[in-house]
């Protein structure tokens, strides 16, 4: 089987690894891909990916970002006879649009946070219920989208930014309601009719330790999550992820991908604070390495309605931290073109996953984006995983390198004082 995985940063790595995996032992394409994809796939050269596709022969495409999604590529996949995970852009407006989200959960029945959508900056300022508070630009903006205002200073600043400077686009902006609790990611593969939920993940969104300074498009992740058993995901996909499922095949745009709901575990339950409609990233990096069953035949089951019926799903019990190494600047710039080295000294155990980097002329291997590497590491218990994804995050280097020093600390030491 040909498969092809649209993209080139770390979640699409992490695609790659998984489906090599496969005792299917499909031949990978990927575009436009990196230099590590290259060492696991074919890459393909940009331009009509479609025609590409045809050419090369792909059996099932795979779309890792959300804008092609949105803009409509597994509509184009389709209409030319090829198989694809990933939703319409009908069914894609769920990340496309905050606002259309946000009508769906109502009319679905699913719980998230009182919000209000506005134009202007004093109907922002008017609408805002206290603080602190939640702004979030409408439109996509590849998770850096979203600001928690303390004060009344600091929420003119991003109503300004998203409304009148149009940094994310002309979008309207969503202001919400600031829910407190413990954030979770779930993931769900879906056919259109039912949703099969994945091991749930956390993600750390802020760049400093501690979910200090501004936020990112996530500097690590851990799976699973202690304090979350099994019956509970089942229990968030049933009050979550289904009834979303079922209402837009009701409107006609039936959801063939992953459903990614960030949630807050609330006082009063689970929250909604988006929908994602593909791989989470970094929460992919920690959650396929963990996963038994083959992933190929997973997906290729969700392009057919009704094909994940009666399926289940094999987990390594081991859990698994990815921790990212991002560049100088990130996230309100990016340094390019630093030298990395170091890779060849981490233990080959651990999945190593690229990002954005690129080749210079002389063969060099360099930054080319903000998150550059995911170091990610199994082990018994998330203390044993953390250890070991930072000793070969540790044997990195490039100019201006970050990372945060906390991923997965403080559920290690609520997992161990369970004991």
């Amino acid at each position: 089987m040909n498969v092809l995985v649209v993209g080139g940063g770390g979640r699409e790595h992490a695609l790659v690894r998984a489906l090599r995996r496969s005792p299917q032992r499909p031949r990978l394409l990927c575009s436009p891909g990196n230099p590590g994809i290259a060492d696991d796939a074919t890459l393909l050269p940009e331009g009509d990916l479609v025609a590409a596709a045809a050419v090369a022969g792909v059996d099932l495409a795979v779309i890792g970002p959300e804008a092609p999604l949105v803009e409509g590529l597994a509509d184009d996949l389709r209409a030319a006879g090829i198989a694809c995970f990933g939703p319409s852009a009908g069914a894609a407006r769920l990340e496309g649009s905050k606002a259309v989200a946000k009508e769906v959960m109502a009319a679905a029945g699913v719980p998230t946070a009182v919000h209000w959508v506005v134009r202007t900056v004093p109907d922002g300022l008017a609408a805002i219920p206290g603080y602190p508070s939640v702004i979030k630009s409408d439109g996509l903006a590849a998770g850096k989208g979203v600001v928690i205002a303390q004060d009344e200073e600091e929420a003119r600043a991003a109503l300004h930014a998203m409304l009148v400077e149009r940094r994310f686009g002309d979008h309207p902006v969503v202001v919400e309601e600031h829910l407190i609790g413990d954030e979770l990611s779930v993931l769900a593969l879906c056919d259109g009719e039912r949703a099969l939920a994945l091991a749930p993940a956390r993600d750390f969104k802020r760049i400093g330790d501690g979910d200090s300074g501004p936020n990112t498009g996530g500097m690590g992740a851990f799976s699973p999550v202690p304090e979350l058993g099994p019956e509970a995901v089942r229990e968030i996909v049933a009050s979550v992820h289904q009834p979303v499922v079922e209402e837009l095949a009701r409107r006609g745009t039936p959801f063939h991908g992953v459903l990614y709901a960030g949630l807050m575990l609330t006082s009063d339950g689970p929250r909604v604070l988006e929908f994602n409609v593909r791989f989470g990233d970094p929460e992919t990096q920690a959650v396929l390495p963990r996963l038994r069953s083959d992933l190929l035949d997973l997906l290729e089951r969700a392009t057919r309605p009704g094909g994940l019926a009666g399926v289940g799903l094999e987990w390594d019990e081991r859990s698994a931290v990815s921790v990212v190494l991002a560049s100088g600047g990130y996230p309100e710039s990016a340094s390019s073109g630093d030298i990395i080295s170091g890779l060849e000294s981490v233990d080959p155990m651990l999945e190593v996953t690229h990002a954005g980097t690129g080749l210079r002329e002389d063969g060099a291997l360099v930054t080319a984006g903000g998150r550059v590497l995911n170091v990610t590491a199994l082990g018994a218990d998330l203390a044993s995983a953390r250890a070991a994804a930072y000793a070969g995050a540790e044997m990195i280097f490039f100019d201006g390198m970050q990372m945060r020093l906390d991923i997965a600390q403080r559920a290690a030491e609520v997992e161990r004082a369970s004991w």
